[in-house]
């Protein structure tokens, strides 16, 4: 593509810069709109400076991408009400054989979960589970921390629904969801297992170091996590059944097994102790205020059902007490059929997810497949869906948008093709030689523009290139695309949003705050990232 006119270039250049800068420095102190906001600026700019049209700007929007991203995203939101990943974060602590096994774990569930449920999703929901598991053994957290990253990663590069950069791919690329997956799943799975390897050896003293060695803070946050789930109130007798020593024993022991510093929970247990008096008296009472035929009086009766209910009701809470007969309100029937509408529910939600993954590997569709499965966990749920709706990332949608104006505005400026007809003859993916030089820009061009604008910006001209070698060697690009673009984003901390969501959800958590620095994590991430893409390269199959 020959060079557009100087203005469009400068023009195309100046906005394409507004946008990068934006887009891998969102807080700016000139400018801190934010990402999306700044792939908004930047499509605007492309307009306005006439680099594009309007209609141009709007052809540039990819439908089936974002389709693709809508429909897995409203899946993953339904995954997580069905408590999928509640189940995989206990799969991190069953039966676990110490911190080297633990890290195994995090590693191979990571990996998994985001070639299934995209890698961000993964990580928004398992960091706090890693960081209990972590704080509860009182285990350093950032070996743990980077291995569910820069799993989710690598993970996540096996399918086409695991990160955007591969929805891009997939689309643009036409290649069927199963030949995606037999194309880098070995790659996948030797990565995962190298992965896992780098951060034992790394931190192997670290992990075998014992728990009176460790950072003390570490235990004093676990003893707070404990404890705070020790008081649970006991099932009590009926008061008459006590007498006025045992009732007042009783909530002794119960005052002094509470925090000393909960004053409502004290006063409370004073309330109970004087209406219990109160009660017994008046029981004690009534009945020797009955006369008896004879005029003698008689000594007190046993309490009917009625009165036996209303007093054990005004005299202790409800919800300390097991239900009489087994029934309460309702009894356990009422309970037991929402449990089963519960379990039912669930069936629902992971029979249309396998359903919808099944469909993708016999070759349907991709979006409308992800869409279809989306919108059948609405109607099965039958419930207001906004609440549900309310979680899809639609900033995220709409930064994919201004990102699609912006790339395709620069690339009508012709300088990525420029750069392209210089680096060609020296990327031939056909010898070793051309492979490494490729696979080294596409790993700066993902660290310094992000991932999804290197593969948009790359994707179809390195695909036309090895379209002149043969169509096996097209559709092998393409993989390596994804995989080199995929596993470079372990190279820093800000090189995948992955990356960036672990460190704050981590710095976020509610009493297992941890912040993951830049540098510890650039410390494992450059030879981690370095060893597995070179020899992912090797296992990648056109």
């Amino acid at each position: 593509m020959a060079m557009a006119a100087t203005v469009k270039v400068v023009l195309g250049s100046v906005a394409f810069v507004i946008f990068w800068v934006l887009a891998v420095f969102p807080a700016v102190p000139f400018l801190p709109i934010g990402r999306t906001a700044g792939s908004l600026l930047g499509a605007m700019l492309m307009v306005i400076f006439r680099v594009i049209t309007p209609d141009q700007a709007y052809a540039a929007i990819d439908l089936p991408i974002l389709g693709l991203l809508f429909g897995t995203m409203v899946v993953s939101v339904y995954l997580e009400r069905a408590d999928m990943f509640k189940y995989l974060g206990k799969l991190l602590s069953w039966k676990s054989m110490g911190a080297k096994d633990l890290l195994c774990r995090i590693c191979l569930i990571s990996a998994i979960s985001s070639a299934l449920f995209t890698n961000d999703t993964s990580c928004v929901v398992l960091t706090e589970f890693v960081l209990k598991i972590a704080r509860q053994h009182n285990l350093p957290p950032h070996p743990f921390l980077l291995a569910l990253a820069s799993s989710a990663n690598i993970g996540s590069s096996a399918t086409p629904i695991g990160n955007p950069q591969n929805l891009v791919i997939a689309v643009q690329s036409g290649i069927r969801f199963g030949d995606f997956v037999i194309g880098i799943l070995p790659a996948m799975l030797v990565g995962v297992v190298l992965n896992a390897v780098i951060l034992l050896c790394m931190y192997w003293r670290l992990l075998s170091a014992d728990k009176d060695e460790e950072d003390p803070a570490l235990e004093v946050v676990a003893e707070e996590d404990v404890s705070s789930h020790r008081f649970s109130p006991a099932t009590m007798s009926h008061p008459t059944s006590l007498n006025s020593q045992e009732w007042n024993s009783t909530l002794e022991s119960m005052n002094i097994s509470s925090s000393p510093n909960n004053h409502g929970h004290r006063n409370h247990i004073e309330t109970l102790r004087s209406r219990a008096n109160a009660s017994e008296s008046e029981i004690q009472k009534a009945p020797s205020e009955e006369p008896n035929p004879a005029g003698n009086s008689s000594p007190p009766k046993e309490l009917d059902s009625e009165t036996f209910a209303h007093t054990r009701e005004e005299t202790v809470p409800s919800k300390w007490l097991p239900p009489l007969n087994g029934f309460q309100n309702g009894g356990y029937t009422s309970e037991g059929k929402e449990k089963w509408k519960r379990v039912l529910w669930k069936t629902c939600v992971y029979l249309v997810t396998f359903g919808m993954l099944i469909s993708l590997l016999l070759g349907l569709n991709m979006s409308w497949t992800a869409i279809t499965a989306a919108l059948a966990l609405v109607v099965l749920d039958f419930k207001d869906a906004r609440p549900c709706l309310e979680k899809v990332s639609y900033s995220l949608l709409i930064f994919f948008c201004g990102m699609f104006i912006t790339v395709d505005g620069f690339n009508k400026t012709g300088i990525p093709s420029a750069l392209w007809d210089l680096m060609e003859p020296h990327a031939q993916i056909n010898h070793i030689g051309g492979i490494a030089v490729l696979a080294l820009v596409i790993l700066l061009l993902s660290n310094l523009a992000s991932n999804v604008p290197t593969v948009l910006l790359l994707g179809g001209r390195v695909a036309a290139s090895a379209a002149a070698i043969s169509s096996a060697e097209e559709k092998k690009a393409w993989l390596l695309l994804a995989w080199v673009s995929t596993v470079a984003g372990n190279l820093s901390l800000v090189g995948s949003a992955a990356n960036l969501i672990v460190c704050e959800q981590a710095r976020r958590a509610h009493h297992f705050g941890y912040n993951l620095s830049f540098w510890s994590h650039l410390k494992f991430g450059f030879p981690s990232t370095i060893v597995i893409t070179a020899i992912g390269l090797t296992l990648i199959r056109g």
